[in-house]
């Protein structure tokens, strides 16, 4: 191969790979509010780190409170709350599913996990299988499924 086929073959692998940096680098900031004395909390934020996200994580020692001042209904709560734009994320939700969001934007406050499903992001544990859960699409007084996950992987509905 001649060094001009080369060139070429460099410049367009950085040209088909500049539409995805692009996005990543563009990507909202996702400010995770966590109790102190959790551990997964911080694990979920990594995750969100990891997928691109830029991440600011707040320790809060009145999460409860936080919660009930930004309208998270309380049969949907988990053990951390963030926001990322306009939306409210609860709980362990996977990074595709606030890719898919951003994307989408649908009309609605934000979207949950409820609980601390094992095998979501940051609820991984070695040696147990992946529990099926949702994520819950939530506006005031109204709740729906919004994508359904085993683990990290995304289920068909």
């Amino acid at each position: 191969m001649n060094i001009d086929r080369r060139r070429f073959t460099l410049l367009t692998g950085a040209a088909c790979l500049a539409p995805g940096v692009a996005w990543a680098e563009n990507r909202p900031l996702v400010t995770v509010y966590k109790d102190p004395s959790c551990g997964c909390c911080g694990a979920w934020a990594d995750h969100i780190a990891e997928a691109g996200f830029p991440t600011k994580v707040i320790e809060e020692p009145r999460i409860n409170a936080l919660k009930n001042r930004m309208g998270v209904p309380s049969a949907l709560w988990s053990c951390h709350t963030a926001q990322v734009d306009s939306y409210l994320l609860e709980g362990h939700i996977p990074p595709s599913a606030i890719a898919h969001l951003l994307t989408v934007r649908p009309v609605i406050r934000g979207l949950a996990v409820p609980g601390m499903p094992i095998g979501s992001p940051g609820m991984e544990v070695a040696g147990m299988s992946p529990e099926l859960y949702d994520v819950i699409a939530f506006k005031v007084a109204y709740t729906s499924v919004f994508m359904r996950f085993r683990g990290s992987l995304q289920i068909e509905q």
